[in-house]
């Protein structure tokens, strides 16, 4: 088997990322950085989203596993103190492979006929760069509404605890294929009006957003935000591609929530 880590960058996660990586080639695995069959991710859910990101061409050859070195995480399943038991797991035990849906973020322009194609693990959102967002949003290709505000977000389930909880959306379970638009500081009185609530869309659903006035936005995925000139229209979906977690032991969704949110 072929691994390579990823590691936060700070002290205690780059020791742990050298002694799994010392650990598992006495195991007689083999690093590989360009081509691995696992990827182990060290330090918290941005250090596993930086690692899907790396590697959104390999999702159909390449499972995921991370170690928190900090707060409990949602993609993070294991602690320092367990990496030897880890080890062990991967070099010796089949793993269960576990999906979860993705987000495809299409960005076409005004002119050339040019798109780019994103894959986003949390979310996107959008934004306008200097004033109120205003965007038409089009579902399954029939006009829903025009929306006013300071943005917009659509996250995947396993993401639906991230920003999109901090905008009243409802947190979705990972085995949903879906997709959920939920609205920042959205203007609603007697002249706009907007639906106000969260919208969860299933996997044969388009969302799509046409500028109304500006052509230019800020659209991020995930942890990364870039600049978009003369945008003609920005289209979500639920991703044919998912990210794969290899499982070792029960992880639920649930108890991470609870963890994470209830509990003392």
């Amino acid at each position: 088997m072929k691994f390579a880590i990823t590691s936060k960058g700070d002290t205690k996660s780059n020791t742990l990322m050298h002694k799994m990586k010392t650990y598992l080639l006495d195991f007689d695995l083999i690093y590989d950085e360009e081509q691995p069959d696992i990827v182990i991710s060290v330090g918290g859910d941005g250090t596993l989203l930086y690692a899907f990101h790396r590697y959104t061409g390999r999702l159909d050859k390449t499972a995921f596993v991370g170690v928190h070195t900090g707060h409990l995480g949602f993609y993070a399943d294991w602690v320092p103190e367990e990496i030897e038991k880890l080890v062990i797991a991967i070099a010796k035990t089949p793993y269960q492979v576990i999906e979860y849906p993705l987000v495809e973020v299409i960005i076409r322009y005004q002119h050339g006929g040019r798109e780019t194609r994103y894959l986003g693990l949390n979310e996107s959102t959008v934004k306008a760069v200097d004033a109120t967002l205003v965007m038409d949003v089009d579902i399954r290709g029939q006009h829903f509404e025009r929306f006013r505000g300071d943005g917009l977000c659509v996250s995947t389930p396993s993401g639906s605890t991230a920003y999109n909880k901090a905008l009243g959306g409802a947190i979705l379970h990972p085995s949903i294929p879906a997709i959920q638009l939920a609205e920042m500081a959205s203007i609603n009185n007697k002249v706009f009006r907007t639906v106000g609530s969260p919208l969860v869309l299933p996997a044969h659903h388009t969302c799509t957003l046409k500028p109304v006035n500006k052509l230019d936005f800020q659209v991020a995925v995930d942890h990364i935000t870039m600049l978009h000139k003369d945008v003609k229209s920005i289209q979500f979906r639920v991703a044919d591609e998912k990210i794969r977690f290899a499982r070792f032991r029960p992880f639920p969704f649930w108890k991470r929530v609870h963890d994470s949110f209830v509990a003392d």
